[in-house]
């Protein structure tokens, strides 16, 4: 299976159900009323960190994720049915991120995100009914889900990882000491993805990640570090496994440098993480030299030797990690909720601009309500122009020099504009009580 940690993803919430248009048609009750009922919301996508997933592979396959449309509403005020929402898992450390801002950090099992909210059902005739308007001839179309576009970044949760140069033995010593059978080979660049193993001494455990890729020049994306670099920031403690051969013309005391370098340059947090400096491979004839110059060199540092061949020096290393372990703190998560629900906020701004061959009016709000229009319905017109009036698009559209039979645009619905009201049946409104009196 292909290892998948990067991936663009792009969610539609579900559409909400159309309102229904009904009248109640009984014997014996000529009067019944309006009885259309209102559409079901349009389900969410979601995102749920999941112990089960621990690749972006399927997610990659299948980047349009599209949540099912709600019910329509029905006579006798039936309401449409709710669509299910689209439970999406993901891998335990997926970081969600949208036009380079993090969104959320799912770092917990059942930790969830929601990507895109379903849109809501429209109302039916049922729900207009006034008394100024007891016979409403008009319902709504569902409102549209939302469209997001998100980039998915898989960071591995490990407590420990290896790093080095290719060939250092990461993989070895990984199979060494845990259940990970991961592909070793006599050549670079065996490893083509991270590796994941469970270690257990003496009575302790922790995961340990064998980091793929690391030459000079990994973090400029040289070899395969700047894929996997990444990883590396999950770790609490750092192992980095020196062979004693060098890596091509660098030899063992200038890897150890060009290595810290790197992570370094990668990110400063990575420079100021625990690192055991561990020179692997001791059964060589070379290997004894090399300890004696890294340990001259770095004296500050204990130095460890060890061989994932035969399994020397390793209990004295696990000591150490363990040792490091319980003095690290949990990384804490950039982001300490648990993942904001991305929604479009309605708010009545909008803005009115020239098009081609016309005018365009944009904005959350408005274009909500033209996608919402029943614009087969003339009582539904109306009311789509009066709420215009009253937010104001009529005097911006006029002040923008609109002039009487213009097109104007609003999202997908197009129409002449008109400053009159369309001649059609108009709800009486109640009239005022006159009070009678004489002046004094």
């Amino acid at each position: 299976m292909s290892f998948v940690d990067t991936v663009r993803v792009f969610s539609s919430g579900g559409m909400g159900g159309d309102g229904c248009l009904s009248f109640l048609r009984e014997k014996y009750r000529p009067y019944g009323g309006p009885d259309g009922g209102d559409g079901g919301r349009g389900g969410d996508v979601i995102f749920e960190a999941s112990p089960a997933v621990t690749t972006l592979l399927e997610l990659a396959r299948r980047p349009h994720l599209a949540a099912k449309e709600g019910g329509h509403g029905l006579g006798s005020g039936k309401s449409g049915e709710k669509a299910p929402d689209l439970i999406v898992p993901v891998p335990v450390g997926t970081l969600i991120k949208k036009g380079g801002a993090a969104l959320a950090d799912l770092r917990e099992p059942g930790q969830r995100f929601l990507a895109a909210r379903g849109g809501r059902g429209g109302r039916g005739n049922l729900s207009f009914k006034t008394r100024f308007n007891t016979a409403p001839r008009l319902c709504e179309k569902g409102a549209p889900g939302e469209k997001t576009t998100l980039d998915l970044e898989l960071k591995l949760i490990a407590d420990v990882g290896l790093v080095g140069f290719p060939n250092a033995g990461k993989s070895s010593l990984l199979a060494r000491s845990s259940a990970a059978r991961p592909k070793i080979a006599d050549y670079p660049f065996t490893t083509l993805s991270p590796n994941l193993g469970v270690v257990e001494h003496k009575g302790k455990s922790f995961v340990m990640a064998d980091i793929p890729g690391l030459i000079e020049g990994a973090h400029a994306g040289k070899g395969l570090g700047a894929e996997f670099l990444r990883h590396v920031e999950r770790t609490r403690v750092l192992i980095h496994l020196v062979d004693p051969a060098g890596y091509g013309a660098v030899d063992a005391l200038a890897s150890v440098k060009a290595i810290e370098n790197e992570l370094k340059a990668f990110s400063p947090a990575l420079a100021s993480k625990p690192r055991i400096l561990a020179v692997n491979k001791t059964d060589l004839q070379d290997a004894v030299e090399t300890v004696r110059k890294l340990s001259r060199r770095y004296r500050a540092r204990r130095l460890s030797a060890i061989s994932a061949a035969t399994g020397e020096g390793l209990s004295d290393l696990f000591d150490r990690v363990i040792l490091e372990l319980s003095r690290a703190k949990l990384p804490d998560s950039a982001l300490k909720r648990k993942g904001a629900p991305l929604r479009a906020v309605l708010t009545a701004g909008f803005s009115v601009a020239r098009a081609a061959g016309g005018f365009e009016i944009r904005g959350p709000a408005v274009e909500r309500m033209a996608a919402m229009l029943r614009s087969d319905l003339p009582e539904a017109v109306s009311r789509f122009q009066k709420e215009l009036k009253r937010i104001g698009v009529d005097k911006a559209l006029a002040k923008a020099g609109v002039e009487e039979g213009d097109e104007v645009r609003c999202g997908s619905l197009a129409f002449e504009w008109s400053f009159r009201d369309p001649e059609i049946y108009r709800p009486a409104r109640r009239r005022r009580r006159l009070r009678l009196g004489t002046r004094v």
